[in-house]
């Protein structure tokens, strides 16, 4: 492996998606990743499909996309931690190790001799990430947690959606799940610090993750409206709370976005629309004049919207600085001819399907971009790398290994 963490190796046994995501984000930056599965099942999301990868006659494999988009770059080792021969070699993984991540419940892995205070005695500059829905202390933290209870709980859904009384209305969950792969992205700068400190003063850290508290920082502007004002802000659809017209309009072909951000493009807009006296009018002079009589200035913009088509709307915007664009499916979006140039879509060789697309990392090293060299794993892939190479296991003792089901 090439990239700046390529001396870096990592013991992921965390499943499903946060604690995944943040791997294949150490993994893309060139870390070694060997990923712990369960024997025979593996990680949860390998039985998340349909879809999944068909293999090169075209025929489904076991291989489901969910697990494909969060475990690029990792080897796979499956194993049995609860059996005394799995825990120990867990252990003797860790001996080895730079960072060990997980998201089992609360205290669970102390069960097999694997908490931080365990493997602290084996690896004093360990980083242990632990991964839950709740944390590690307070009231819920023996409580699970997944992504869409997390969005519940953590206020983002009251935010999301249309508001009560109109068509569609009332809350709604992102269309991805946002609560896992922002607690991923903490994760992985989490890490990063952990191991720069390490680096400059020497000995390990403990990392206390959690989706509801991941949840509660990730909302931003809407959290700080209402810690500021005491009001409980309420769902505006596809508009924006501090900032009109922002949001989605019809057109007479479909419909646009428009992201007007200040004045300037605002008078811009209305130029372009051949209505320049309504950014004269008094009550939509600020974009605070605007916020006050949003009815009013949604109610013009939405009229002169309606007048055009999508693509003459684009034209004319995207040429004069307007921020706008179109509201695209995922086949359009993946087609966009930005899209393709930087590209975001990634081919790899794969042994059950001989090629795959992923969505590559969206980071940009110019002097030293990241390479891809290995796939999403098949289950229990790398059993005998890892044990022969790394702990110097023979092939009578990983076939014992086999025999006794610990791989």
């Amino acid at each position: 492996m090439s990239g700046p963490l390529s001396h870096l190796r990592v013991l992921d046994l965390s499943r499903v998606l946060a604690g995944p995501w943040a791997s294949q984000n150490l993994a893309d930056l060139g870390a070694e990743v060997i990923k712990v599965e369960r024997p025979r099942k593996g990680d949860d999301t390998r039985a998340w499909g349909p879809p999944f990868l068909k293999d090169i006659d075209d025929v489904d494999t076991h291989e489901t996309a969910y697990f494909l988009c969060a475990n690029r770059g990792k080897k796979s080792l499956t194993l049995d931690i609860a059996s005394e021969a799995g825990s120990r070699i867990v252990r003797d993984l860790a001996m080895r190790s730079d960072v060990f991540i997980e998201n089992f419940k609360t205290g669970d892995l102390k069960r097999y001799g694997l908490s931080y205070e365990d493997l602290k005695c084996v690896n004093p500059n360990l980083i242990y990430c632990s991964i839950t829905g709740f944390g590690q202390d307070g009231p819920f933290n023996a409580h699970a947690g997944y992504d869409f209870m997390i969005q519940g709980t953590g206020g983002l859904m009251s935010l999301t959606g249309e508001p009560d009384g109109t068509p569609g209305g009332g809350p709604k969950k992102v269309g991805i799940p946002i609560a896992d792969l922002m607690t991923g992205m903490y994760s992985t700068i989490a890490i990063l610090a952990a191991l720069t400190r390490r680096d400059r003063e020497g000995g390990g850290e403990y990392i206390d993750m959690s989706l509801l508290d991941c949840q509660l920082a990730t909302l931003s502007n809407q959290g700080q409206n209402f810690l500021i004002s005491g009001e409980v802000p309420k769902r505006y659809g596809n508009a924006h709370p501090n900032v009109v017209p922002y949001q989605a309009f019809p057109t007479s072909d479909g419909h646009i976005i428009i992201a007007i951000g200040n004045d300037f493009q605002f008078r811009k807009f209305c130029l372009a629309a051949g209505e320049p006296a309504i950014a004269q009018d008094p009550r939509f002079l600020t974009n605070a004049d605007r916020v006050r009589n949003r009815a009013a200035i949604v109610a013009e913009v939405a009229r002169m919207v309606l007048a055009q088509t999508t693509m003459a709307w684009l034209d004319a915007l995207g040429s004069i600085g307007v921020p706008c664009g179109p509201i695209n499916d995922l086949e359009q979006a993946f087609e966009h001819p930005q899209v393709r140039h930087r590209g975001m879509k990634l081919e790899m060789d794969h042994p059950v399907s001989g090629k795959v697309t992923l969505i590559a990392n969206p980071i940009r090293f110019t002097e030293h971009p990241i390479t891809y060299d290995r796939p999403p794993p098949v289950l229990g892939q790398h059993n005998t790398e890892v044990l022969h190479e790394l702990l110097g296991l023979d092939d009578a003792e990983i076939l014992a290994l086999e025999q006794a089901g610990v791989v």
